[in-house]
């Protein structure tokens, strides 16, 4: 079901402008043949675990969708679970020339019903960038508590990428 391979764009570009100028390699990557099209791939950072995903433009709804969900063998699809040996969940946004990503933590999904354990948890669900505007109020809702996971690829601003740091590094 998974296989090491070539990461995909997305997960290049953030290595390039986001983990490399703060000196962080990821290590043990895994990219999932079975949701190749969310760019899905798994990688260690330090003694992080995190899934990685690309979410998608879809042409009638604002934000971006992802997908979120595990298979366990010859089994039907389900979502994360909180249980699972996952400290975050990054997902990659792109529009034209701006790009990031939402680094939320596992508790964080599991408290809004995203990951299964304190609810049945959701196999997709949208995100919405600091570039999406024009949004309805339950996607304001959303995009507000989302942005403080958000770190834009190409923010040159220190204390974002200490930021970003801390918010993978000095949580355990």
């Amino acid at each position: 079901m998974i296989e090491k391979d070539l990461a995909p764009e997305s997960f290049q570009e953030m290595k390039r402008k986001l983990l490399s100028p703060l000196g962080l390699e990821p290590t043990n990557l895994f990219v999932e043949k079975e949701s190749a099209e969310y760019g899905a791939c798994r990688f260690d950072l330090m003694d992080r675990k995190i899934v990685f995903r690309i979410a998608k433009i879809t042409p009638t709804k604002a934000g971006q969708f992802v997908t979120l969900w595990k298979r366990k063998k010859g089994g039907p699809i389900e979502p994360y679970h909180i249980r699972d040996d996952i400290d975050y969940y990054m997902i990659s946004a792109n529009i034209q020339n701006r790009s990031g990503q939402f680094i939320f933590p596992k508790e964080v999904l599991n408290e809004k019903g995203i990951l299964a354990g304190k609810k049945a948890g959701k196999r997709g669900f949208r995100v919405y960038p600091p570039w999406d505007v024009s949004l309805n109020k339950q996607a304001q809702g959303t995009q507000a508590w989302q942005l403080n996971y958000f770190m834009e690829n190409d923010s040159a601003k220190p204390k974002d990428k200490k930021a970003f740091s801390d918010l993978l590094l000095l949580r355990k």
